[in-house]
């Protein structure tokens, strides 16, 4: 370290700073003992002091004083309602009044002096008994002046009473602006009047929703006309409340008019429901609840006089169409943000309802197609079959009116992709099931449903938009399905059907502007297609059913030997086809020479398919096929040998591990002859054990031995090892009923002692044994 400073120098100055240092360290120190030695609290935004260790507090001193003033309006509450209903009677009538007055007059007016001495929470809770008392004070003069009147007049005097509470609280609030609580009470107060009133003149259902309407509408204007932060702005929660109430209640009346002058009285309520929730969205910012809610009253409004003249199909058409109109809200940015947001999504939740509900017709339509499948081919053509099911001509234009919504929806907001894949799939379900309604004969709805799922099968080829196309696949998938079932009732329409599809289908896989995607599902369906088709004429002639499986054999042997030739749909056409082989294999499973048939078959398929490079995978199929093939005809036969099943195993399995490891020598013997093996040698070995007979362990014993010399020879483990163990384990089954007569013949004594013997000699030649056993790992580890 070099400096400008000679040492001496340098060496002074150290010393100097090291003594501030140590100065200042000081007197920090004596600074922080005063400061922890006085009393006051330290000031605001000062380090707090550690805290001293104890008892922590459970809770805060504002919380603590909560809950005990809380629970001292409890009592005197309590208190005042015993009063009230026990002791009254005990007083005459001056008694009564000069004791209430004075204990409500006291509640009243004790937060005064409360709160000038700034105790707030003890005034709120005063305050709040003294509301109390002014209940029972209305309760008391009820009891006192009319202890004989009717229900009715007291329910009328309930709404009395709490017309003038109401007033009262209010204006009790506002001389005392400093208590929260006398507004928000004269807030729930205000909403007992009219509802009270309208039942105490035994009013019907309609009087009462008005009566609720009237509420709401003043809690609306209460709302709108107080500042944001008043107590009074929270008046919309009862309007909501009092609104929706309003809203079932025309509802209810609307469903049960049975005419439509029955119906108007509905409507008016309804349409004025309808206003008072747009005024909400107009006057309240964010409550596009609101607008919702009375774009829904407007078109139960408008469509609850039409319902009783309709069909309740067309009764759900007529609402569809008055809703429609209600979308086109999206567009009109003269409407505040709230008022267009609820207004179109009312319209749009009465379009979805609508479409739901045609789906669920349609769909029950289209599932009693399958009842053809109860008795197929039953007459030579398809009209003499049984017949197609015929929804209300109301499903259908339910579901294109819905489509036309989504598709309008889709090029007004073009970001959101959801209105366009909404459109294609309502469109296609509304064209699908709008030819069964209309009394056609059964070939011309066969072609138009057919028709329909051509196009959109085609739109799913030609649509650059993925959610878009997926929808139009899944459309032309369920038209397939269902086309093809209804053209089961008769013969030439099955095979005119499956030939359309198969086709249209591979046109569509051959198309090559298409999306991958689109192309290999169209591929999947025409080698369905081929494969139904297949099938048919499978079932066209005598033979049993088993035998169906050697034409349906045909179609993957075809897409097999297409290949590469099928280019971008590859994938899945192989897919399909292996579904289709699958398929003929289960129609094999009731005759076993058959089912052996198409099991050698298949393998044949698989081991052709094998010889490409880039399908090398399907040998271990081929080989499996092969195998399973051997062994059901075996059975079949009556054959009961293990190595008549293993044998047809193991001489692949070691033939290919020979060429496998003249590729490639490092390669593990277990690998290459360790599963050809064992697949003979231990299912021999598991009958040898159990065969009373000598020619069975002779035979393994003379097998095993021969591939333990072999593995000796070569110096592989695996032959080694598995060849040693079973000539091991056939010796002694062999020597097993020799040993038992031989310890039949020891003393009971000799066995426990040889056991000792042979341990004390282990112990004592525990290392040498130890370093052989060593010598014999690394022998083995040597081999491979």
């Amino acid at each position: 370290m070099n400096t400008p400073l000679p040492p001496a120098d340098e060496l002074a100055l150290i010393d100097h700073e090291l003594g501030q240092l140590d100065a200042r360290r000081l007197y920090l120190l004596a600074r922080r003992d005063w400061l922890l030695r006085q009393p006051a609290p330290l000031a605001w935004g000062a380090p707090a002091a550690p805290a001293v260790p104890g008892r922590p507090k459970e809770a805060s001193a504002p919380s603590a004083q909560n809950v005990l003033l809380t629970l001292g309006a409890v009592l005197l509450a309590v208190a005042a309602l015993a009063f009230t209903l026990v002791s009254w009677g005990s007083l005459g009538i001056g008694g009564r009044s000069a004791v209430l007055a004075v204990v409500t007059g006291a509640a009243l007016v004790s937060p005064v002096p409360l709160l000038r001495r700034g105790l707030r929470s003890t005034a709120e809770s005063v305050a709040a008994v003294g509301l109390l008392l002014t209940v029972l004070d209305a309760y008391a003069l009820y009891a006192v002046g009319m202890p004989s009147t009717a229900a009715g007049t007291a329910t009328a005097y309930a709404a009395g009473a709490a017309a003038v509470l109401a007033a009262a609280w209010a204006g009790y609030g506002r001389a005392l602006p400093a208590l929260r609580i006398p507004l928000p009470a004269a807030l729930l107060a205000a909403q007992l009047p009219l509802p009270l009133a309208t039942l105490a003149a035994d009013a019907g259902p309609a009087e009462l929703g008005w009566a609720l309407w009237a509420t709401a509408a003043l809690d609306l204007a209460l709302a709108a006309s107080a500042p944001a932060r008043r107590p009074a702005r929270a008046a919309w929660i009862p309007a909501a409340v009092l609104g929706a109430g309003a809203l079932l209640i025309g509802l209810s009346e609307s469903a049960a008019a049975a005419a439509a002058a029955e119906a108007v009285a509905p409507a008016a309520l309804l349409a004025a429901v309808a206003a008072l929730g747009v005024a909400a969205a107009w006057r309240i910012p964010g409550a596009w609840a609101a607008a919702t809610a009375g774009g829904l009253a407007a078109v139960a409004a408008l469509g609850g006089t039409a319902r009783p003249e309709l069909a309740p199909g067309w009764a759900v058409v007529a609402h569809l169409a008055l809703a429609l109109p209600l979308l086109a809200a999206v567009r009109v940015t003269a409407l505040p943000e709230p008022v267009r947001l609820g207004i179109a999504r009312a319209g749009a939740g009465i379009a979805g309802t609508a479409a739901l509900w045609g789906c669920a017709a349609a769909v029950t339509a289209l599932v009693t197609r399958l009842r053809v499948l109860d008795e197929v081919w039953a007459a030579t053509t398809p009209a003499a079959g049984v017949p197609l099911a015929q929804p209300g001509a109301a499903a259908p234009v339910a579901l294109l009116l819905a489509a036309g919504a989504a598709w309008w929806l889709a090029r007004t907001l073009p970001a959101r992709p959801e209105p366009q894949v909404l459109a294609v799939a309502l469109g296609w379900g509304g064209l699908f099931t709008a030819p069964l309604p209309l009394g056609l004969p059964v070939a011309a709805v066969l072609a138009a449903q057919l028709a329909v799922t051509v196009a959109a099968g085609v739109l799913a080829l030609r649509s650059p938009d993925r959610p878009t196309a997926i929808a139009a696949g899944a459309g032309a998938l369920l038209g397939a399905v269902s086309v093809s079932l209804a053209a089961l009732d008769g013969r030439a329409a099955t095979f005119a059907v499956l030939g359309l599809l198969g086709a249209g289908c591979a046109a569509g896989a051959a198309y090559g502007p298409a999306p991958r995607r689109a192309r290999s599902g169209a591929a999947a369906l025409a080698v369905g297609c081929a494969t139904a088709t297949a099938v048919a004429l499978s079932a066209l002639t005598d033979l049993a059913v088993p035998w169906w499986a050697l034409p349906v054999l045909a179609v993957p042997a075809a897409v097999a030997v297409a290949g590469p030739g099928l280019g971008a749909p590859r994938l899945a056409a192989e897919a399909a086809a292996a579904a289709a082989g699958v398929l003929a294999l289960a129609l094999a499973c009731g005759d076993a020479p058959v089912l052996a048939l198409a099991l050698a078959l298949a393998g044949v398929v698989c081991a052709g398919s094998a010889v490409r490079a880039d399908r090398r995978a399907l040998g271990w199929a081929a080989g499996v096929l092969f195998v399973a093939a051997a062994w059901v005809r075996l059975a079949s036969a009556g054959v009961g040998v293990p190595e008549a099943y293993a044998l047809p195993v193991t001489l692949p399995a070691l033939a290919v591990g020979f060429l496998r490891r003249r590729r490639d020598p490092a390669a593990s013997s277990w690998t290459a002859y360790g599963p050809g093996l064992a697949a003979t040698l231990l299912p021999s070995l598991a009958a040898a054990w159990g065969d009373p007979h000598w020619l069975r362990p002779l035979l393994l014993g003379v097998g095993a031995l021969g591939v333990t010399l072999a593995g000796a020879q070569r110096r592989l483990r695996a032959p080694l090892l598995l060849g040693g163990g079973t000539l091991a384990a056939v010796a002694l089954h062999e020597l097993a009923p020799y040993v038992v007569q031989v310890a039949d013949a020891l003393p009971r004594w000799l066995p426990p002692a040889l056991a000792g013997l042979l341990l004390l000699a282990v112990g004592a030649t525990y290392e040498k044994r130890l370093r052989d056993a060593r010598r014999l790992r690394s022998a083995l580890g040597r081999l491979r």
